[in-house]
């Protein structure tokens, strides 16, 4: 199997496989050690968690502590919006993750202006909570995640964050201006949901077992985002070394998707749901 691609993280510079996981499921399976394990076997040198995702931080700290942080890249999230929370969040992951440092922590779901006006207020918002972590070296980038479209605008042009993470898929493309308008700032883009989500991956798994193959399958969606040049990493999550395994295949093997192909693939998406 060929190596994964690496793409530059925007303007950290970091070179990040364009296949990372999404492991806030991985701890609910007892084949969780198995499927970090295999991703990393497999080249995959990114991993997002965040403080709130149940297990997570610490089946990550398990095997970090057990085979070494090596050239892995752990980025987590804080889900506070106070400069004191977000400040322990820093403090709580790096003792879990047994890490020193963490190359990317991000603002967690800021989708709302409320959420927006709390987090950067300079005397008691996360974003000042973060730069002191910053500042102190406990992480190196400041990231924020959003589901909000016109927040995301603002958030990219606002000069605070190094990396975005946004929805973006075939079944939800309406992103690719915000993702081309990142690329203009530097701002690497992290994709989530890139397979549509648990619900929507699940209806096609079962349609395929039934043998109703058509186009909307897990791997011509990783093709969809990954043939975007101006995304950086696709996140998908996973909870079984199989999992790994396949879309690993997708992503070191795919031929980009041409204009039409992914027309044709958002119109059968957009049929499913």
């Amino acid at each position: 199997m060929s190596p994964l691609n690496q793409r530059r993280l925007g303007r950290t510079n970091l070179n990040v496989t364009e296949l990372g996981l999404g492991a806030m499921d991985t701890p609910t399976s007892k084949d969780g050690p198995a499927t970090l394990q295999t991703s990393r076997n497999l080249g995959i040198n990114l991993i997002d968690t965040a403080r709130d995702y149940a297990g997570s931080e610490f089946l990550i700290g398990q095997h970090i502590r057990e085979h070494g942080p090596g050239d892995l890249l752990v980025t987590s999230k804080t889900f506070s919006h106070t400069i004191n929370g977000s400040q322990r969040d820093v403090d709580r992951s790096l003792a879990t993750l047994g890490l020193e440092t963490i190359p990317l922590y991000q603002l967690h779901d800021i989708s709302t202006p409320e959420a927006w006006s709390e987090v950067t207020d300079e005397d008691t918002g996360a974003l000042a909570g973060l730069k002191t972590a910053q500042y102190r070296g406990l992480i190196h980038h400041i990231g924020v995640s959003s589901h909000n479209t016109q927040l995301i605008e603002t958030l990219i042009t606002s000069g605070h964050f190094d990396a975005v993470m946004l929805e973006y898929s075939a079944f939800f493309p309406e992103t690719a201006p915000l993702i081309h308008l990142a690329a203009q700032h530097d701002v690497g883009v992290i994709a989530m949901r890139p397979l549509g989500g648990s619900g929507r991956t699940s209806a096609i798994r079962t349609a395929i077992a039934d043998g109703n193959i058509g186009p909307l399958t897990p791997a011509n969606l990783l093709r969809y985002v990954l043939s975007n040049p101006n995304i950086t990493t696709a996140i998908t999550g996973a909870r079984h070394p199989s999992r790994i395994e396949a879309n690993v295949h997708t992503a070191t093997s795919y031929d980009p998707m041409p204009p039409h192909e992914r027309r044709a693939l958002e119109a059968h998406a957009a049929r499913l749901y």
